[in-house]
């Protein structure tokens, strides 16, 4: 036997676009990484004693802008921080440290009994060093904060650190040094959104075309949807819309869409009429998806 839902078809309408664009978070961080940036200014040095095996018992010293590339990214809750320098010769140096799991890397800490992913456990500091070519297999180490500083979303905007890194169960260690200032971080996204009152019918093919405009105070590739019903006499028309904005900050973006209705026997036709609608995207600079909220108006459908 069907059921029939208790509520009435502009409620239901609401309620499934509501639950379908997911409209009640305004801002919802993306887990995992913040997006890796380049260093304004840096020095990744290091050292080891002889018979040390990721340095080869020999040091050295890369600065940001002196090589192909010195990136450094944090995670999004500030746990971690993992820095690649590729030197001019092509190799990859990376360090990663963390702290225990669900604890924010702190200023002024030293964190000893550091491990390496996977033998890690979530109450244990985590420091990984080494070249592609040269990483270890175990290690054991510990690693000091002297300063750090985040941005939004774990964007590191700087850090110094030093470390001591045993590997493979040597007793010789491989010790060193990370200094990074970032540029200024990246403004996070903000987008806004209206939708126009009226709109155009086809009283032929009962097809609409309704529409609205999008800002942003940076690049963005927003997703705009939404719907429009209609309450005539006999029946309610409904239709569906999606589309994609290329926003750029200045100025409204507009865009408009066109559709029918997909209630059987249903047609849109002049006259009022109501759009919902919401508009969302991901920010390129930070992981997080921006959402501007349902939005709805009434739209009066003019003869096209």
């Amino acid at each position: 036997m069907k059921t029939r839902s208790v509520l009435g078809r502009p409620a239901r309408i609401a309620a499934v676009l509501t639950a379908a664009l997911g409209l009640a978070v305004a801002a919802a961080p993306l887990t995992g990484t913040a997006q890796a940036h380049e260093a304004a200014t840096g020095t990744l040095s290091f050292s080891g004693d002889p018979g040390e095996y990721t340095t080869g018992g020999q040091s050295a010293t890369y600065t940001a802008g002196a090589v192909q590339q010195f990136d450094v990214q944090g995670a999004t809750d500030g746990n971690s921080v993992f820095t690649s320098v590729v030197t001019n010769e092509g190799k990859r140096w990376t360090l990663h440290l963390a702290a225990p799991d669900g604890q924010k890397l702190t200023e002024g800490t030293t964190y000893t009994g550091a491990l390496r992913w996977p033998y890690a456990q979530p109450q244990d500091p985590e420091l990984a060093f080494g070249e592609d070519a040269r990483q270890c297999d175990t290690s054991t180490g510990s690693f000091t904060v002297s300063h750090i500083a985040f941005g939004p979303y774990g964007y590191v905007r700087e850090i110094d650190a030093t470390f001591e890194q045993y590997c493979n169960g040597a007793t010789v260690p491989a010790r060193g040094e990370l200094h990074a200032q970032m540029p200024e971080p990246p403004a996070e996204l903000t987008l806004g959104m209206t939708l126009d009152s009226a709109g155009k019918v086809n009283s032929q093919t009962g097809q609409i075309t309704v529409g609205g405009s999008v800002t942003c105070n940076k690049p963005a590739q927003v997703a705009v949807s939404g719907n429009v019903d209609q309450v005539q006499k006999k029946a309610t028309a409904i239709g569906y819309y999606e589309t994609t904005v290329a926003c750029t900050p200045g100025a409204p973006v507009p865009w408009t869409v066109s559709f029918a209705s997909i209630e059987p026997g249903t047609a849109f036709r002049s006259g009022a009429a109501t759009l919902r609608g919401a508009a969302k995207a991901d920010d390129r600079d930070y992981p997080a998806t921006v959402n501007t909220g349902q939005q709805t108006t009434q739209v009066t459908l003019d003869k096209a």
